[in-house]
């Protein structure tokens, strides 16, 4: 990201990126409702265009198929279902958009897990005649456990039960009563219809009595910018930069992505895991230098005092640590087919730091449907939520995942496949 939008944190907060991830049941529209966001704001070429009207004609649909705008796999097309994450991009004149759409079948929950990791919203669609359905009670607990700030409960094909307004009000208050048991502050509603345009960039016609916004009205000023930590400051250490030449001859810098909290010129720091403390000299870019640095940008920090300071090391205040452990209590989401081996050995990746971890106990798995606690089954396989108690090889600074999701968050690495076998939420 250019410095143009970094201009001071008011600004950031102001003009930004908003990461959004869909939801829901299969076939509640999740597809077909990102395809008419990127028609109708004009984000889709003329060829794209001209394709999926060409591959709809040729398999007999009525109409233009808008899913097929982000369903590419051949797989998909001929089964009409979303299988992996797609990503797309579009902007308007208030704000960029990276859009994650997620597959709604429970074999494919680890792909929504990864969709939505990075998400600051998460939209889920709730089919007007179906109503809340198993799938839906799903998603909507793994956006809360995933701590994604924002959820917008999209009630699609409005026009399948004749755009009635009681159908919308008993499914808000339904959804309600069951959000009331998750984690989430900030939950609003809206009444579409994405096949044909209701409220999803224009307003609805069809339905006056609805008097709130439209879907990308509330996109574009939802308030992200105290999404991130801004309290406390973490800089996992990603790289040492010392270029060796004769413009640069004494040039040692600390290049890394701020974790959280505000770093500013002149600050007072601590150095993990030596603990030797120094003040900022100066915070670079590849733009120019700045005063201050927050999350997520990407820096290099030079210090004032020479410090063995190398990557997975994290620049922190003095006065504010992060917790530092190797008995950890972790939410794993399983990604792989073979399952989650009691006191199995696994390669671990914490913001930069690569260690060596045990599976020492597992306490229970989540049955996701229920919300209940499975305490005797200990079978962890490919798409299961369970809470762990892990043993690291050496001690990682870290927060709790509802703290700070990016120092409250680990991968699992099979080491014999280097394959990501899990993801893991620190409590």
């Amino acid at each position: 990201m250019s410095m143009e939008n970094f201009v001071s944190l008011e600004e950031y907060q102001k003009m930004s990126l908003l990461r959004f991830t869909t939801a829901g049941s299969v076939d509640d529209g999740k597809s077909t409702l990102i395809g008419r966001m990127l028609y109708d704001t004009k984000s889709v070429f003329q060829d794209q265009y001209d394709a999926i009207k060409a591959t709809s004609e040729r398999r007999g649909e009525e109409g233009v198929n808008l899913a097929l705008l982000t369903d590419g796999l051949r797989a998909e097309r001929e089964q009409g279902i979303t299988i992996d994450v797609a990503y797309r991009y579009f902007a308007t004149p208030k704000r960029k958009f990276i859009i994650a759409d997620t597959p709604g079948h429970i074999q494919y929950t680890r792909n929504m897990v990864t969709g939505a990791s990075t998400a600051n919203l998460a939209l889920v669609l709730i089919d007007a005649r179906n109503g809340i359905v198993e799938q839906t009670r799903r998603h909507a607990f793994i956006a809360s456990l995933l701590q994604i700030p924002h959820l917008v409960v999209c009630i699609n094909k409005m026009d399948l039960v004749d755009y009635k307004e009681e159908a919308y009000e008993k499914i808000q208050e339904e959804f309600m009563g069951f959000a009331a048991k998750l984690d989430i502050n900030d939950i609003h509603f809206v009444p579409v219809s994405a096949l044909k345009g209701d409220n999803i960039v224009n307003e609805s016609e069809n339905m006056p009595w609805y008097k709130g916004t439209t879907l990308l009205y509330y996109l574009e000023n939802v308030h992200i910018g105290s999404d991130h930590n801004f309290i406390d400051c973490r800089m996992p250490v990603q790289h040492v930069i010392r270029p060796y030449s004769d413009d640069y001859h004494d040039y040692r810098g600390y290049a890394g992505r701020i974790a959280g909290g505000i770093f500013k010129k002149g600050d007072k720091v601590m150095v993990l895991p030596s603990g030797f403390t120094s003040t900022i000299k100066k915070i670079d870019t590849f733009d120019g230098e700045l005063e201050e640095a927050f999350p997520p940008m990407s820096v290099t920090m030079l210090l004032e005092d020479n410090i063995d300071i190398s990557r997975g090391d994290m620049i922190v205040r003095e006065n504010n640590v992060p917790e530092s452990s190797q008995d950890l209590e972790v939410m794993i989401c399983w990604f792989h087919e073979r399952p989650l081996q009691l006191n199995g050995k696994y390669a671990l990746l914490h913001t930069t730091k690569d260690v060596r971890c045990i599976i020492k106990d597992i306490r229970y798995k989540m049955n996701i449907n229920t919300l209940h606690r499975e305490l005797d089954d200990k079978e962890i396989n490919m798409n299961d939520i369970a809470r762990i108690v892990i043993r690291t090889t050496k001690p990682l600074f870290m927060d709790s995942y509802r703290k700070n999701r990016n120092t409250g968050s680990v991968l699992f690495v099979d080491e014999a496949t280097n394959e990501t076998v899990g993801a893991g939420m620190i409590i």
